[in-house]
């Protein structure tokens, strides 16, 4: 296939460049596979469709696998997450097929997925799936040059298993998004970091002394509601789990319905990967000034066709903040259109966590293409051996030691004979 590209404006790639090259100076996991890869080429033939968002990590990324010997073809999975510099960079100074531009209508987005797949994809890297039920809807006939393929977001995962179990996945795919390594610390200290700053560079108001309402309670939401209470907010917790709201009770937040929640809240973040989680009964309770938005990866989370029809008016405040005006005056500002705020107003994760998120992409998809003849048409866990080696090579690059066990501690806990 021949390379092209559809970015913004392939003068930026400049900027871009030392954008990325920033970026990687955070990422020595990746740095390593990267220079694994150049001397193996696991990667070799292999034919590559990423719908990713295209930051200056993810550019790492795309580096790392093209050093492997992969051919690229790469996507936005969100209209608004796209680094235009980064992505006229990857286009001119890697050679990688890029698709993506900042702000891009939902035509474009879709016509950006078909175009990164005329490469005809062997394995697929995703980033909430739009590019598998493409394949799966669209373009069937594509489906039998696919071995494998990973998935790196909760709400992805969520689809791809809804896909298995109704028999309709017809390739295996790896849950990046389900590893310690990833979800442990992308989930909680990057979403959390890079959230608060979203909402912070498009509004530029104090969190301090703000009831700060995070509607779920996964492993993003408590990364959300650590940095706002860091920031000195109230942070009320809304659930729908026992469990999980029983957890955030005992990890200090007050826990309350969303309605209750919505009277008194001044700041509204979701993040469950369910719709209409803000809804309109929701708006109804909420008081005058209100500022929502949405962590989660699709903008459904907030009932945005619903807000749209009680306004009397909407207008475009400041970047990345939307005010409608309900009756009586009330406004309530929505961020970034509703899409992922750390991406919509900021730059998404810290180099430094998506170093781990990343390698777990680049060595999965090495793994795919090693095993994909002996695996089955479902949704896999991320291989014990990969996670605990990303952990390994991250404590490294930090200059941190931990201790080993004893021959006789490895006997103790392998053995049954030994009680009181």
């Amino acid at each position: 296939m021949a390379k092209t590209y559809d970015v913004k404006d392939i003068n930026l790639a400049k900027k871009g460049k030392l954008r990325i090259e920033w970026a990687a100076q955070e990422m020595p996991v990746l740095r390593s596979i990267k220079d694994r890869f150049e001397k193996e080429r696991p990667l070799k033939g292999i034919r590559l469709g990423a719908c990713l968002h295209v930051t200056t990590e993810t550019a790492c990324l795309m580096e790392t696998l093209k050093a492997g010997g992969a051919e690229i073809a790469l996507c936005a999975s969100n209209p608004l997450s796209t680094q235009d510099d980064v992505a006229a960079s990857l286009a001119k100074d890697t050679g990688i097929a890029v698709y993506a531009i900042k702000g891009e209508d939902t035509k474009t987005y879709y016509r950006h997925i078909m175009d990164a797949l005329k490469l005809r994809p062997q394995v697929t890297m995703d980033d909430g799936a739009d590019v598998v039920s493409t394949l799966h809807k669209d373009k069937k006939e594509l489906l039998k040059d696919v071995i494998g393929g990973t998935e790196e977001t909760t709400t992805g995962v969520i689809r791809l298993k809804a896909m298995a179990a109704d028999g309709a996945l017809q390739y295996p795919i790896i849950a990046v998004n389900d590893a310690y390594t990833k979800h442990l610390f992308d989930n909680r200290y990057g979403t959390g970091q890079s959230t608060i700053d979203g909402i912070l560079r498009a509004t530029n108001r104090l969190i301090a002394g703000s009831v700060f309402v995070v509607c779920g309670y996964g492993w993003c939401a408590k990364g959300v509601a650590m940095r706002a209470k860091g920031l000195g907010a109230r942070v009320i917790v809304t659930e729908i789990d026992p469990l999980r709201a029983l957890e955030a009770t005992m990890d200090g937040y007050e826990v309350m319905p969303i309605v209750e929640a919505s009277k008194i809240g001044d700041i509204f973040v979701t993040a469950t990967g369910d719709i209409n989680v803000i809804s309109k009964r929701c708006f109804e309770a909420m008081k005058d000034g209100a500022i929502v938005a949405n962590t989660g990866h699709f903008n459904v989370e907030i009932d945005i066709d619903s807000l749209q029809r009680m306004a009397t008016g909407k207008r475009m405040i400041r970047d990345f903040v939307e005010e409608y005006t309900l009756a009586k005056g009330k406004r309530i500002y929505l961020l970034g259109e509703g899409r992922l705020i750390n991406l919509a107003a900021a730059e998404g994760h810290p180099s430094a966590v998506m170093d781990m998120s990343f390698a777990n992409q680049a060595l999965c998809a090495e793994y795919m293409v090693k095993n994909a003849k002996r695996l089955e048409k479902r949704v896999y866990s991320v291989p014990e051996d990969i996670d605990r080696e990303i952990a390994r090579l991250k404590l490294k690059a930090m200059g941190i030691k931990i201790d080993s066990l004893t021959p006789e501690q490895k006997k103790y806990l392998h053995s049954w004979q030994h009680g009181t």
